[in-house]
């Protein structure tokens, strides 16, 4: 299902676009905040060049924004609809969620950000 060769695999894991065989990342925990977003120049497996042009990631920041609107939403339905909270206990929970979960949604918005670029081959992943 979320298997190599799907897209899903590569922004969820932080894999090779092209060829799913490497994370792009230097260092793959992303609670290591000072590594959070070094990534290497190129995959090693495919060549593949992570940073097509200069400030390239910073388009990720408009993805960060939909990706952290989506933590948001998720935990205000958890808290307020499901466990009945107060709306200050719901607000509360949402930028608790957003600070623990910020190294998580810094990576997921790159990964789809160079995902929406670059495709899977079939050739190079083999």
């Amino acid at each position: 299902m979320i298997g190599k060769g799907n897209k899903i695999y590569s922004i969820l894991f932080g894999a090779c676009p092209k060829c799913h065989q490497e994370s792009m990342y230097v260092d793959k925990n992303p609670y290591h905040i000072t590594d959070v977003l070094k990534i290497h120049d190129h995959c090693s497996h495919c060549n593949t060049k992570y940073r097509m042009e200069p400030s390239f990631f910073y388009g990720s920041m408009y993805v960060s924004y939909g990706v952290g609107i989506a933590f948001a939403i998720s935990t205000f339905i958890v808290s307020f609809v499901i466990l009945n909270s107060s709306l200050v206990t719901a607000f509360i929970a949402i930028v608790a969620t957003l600070i623990a979960f910020m190294p998580i949604i810094m990576r997921l918005s790159r990964n789809i950000w160079i995902n929406l670029f670059m495709n899977y081959d079939k050739e190079i992943g083999k």
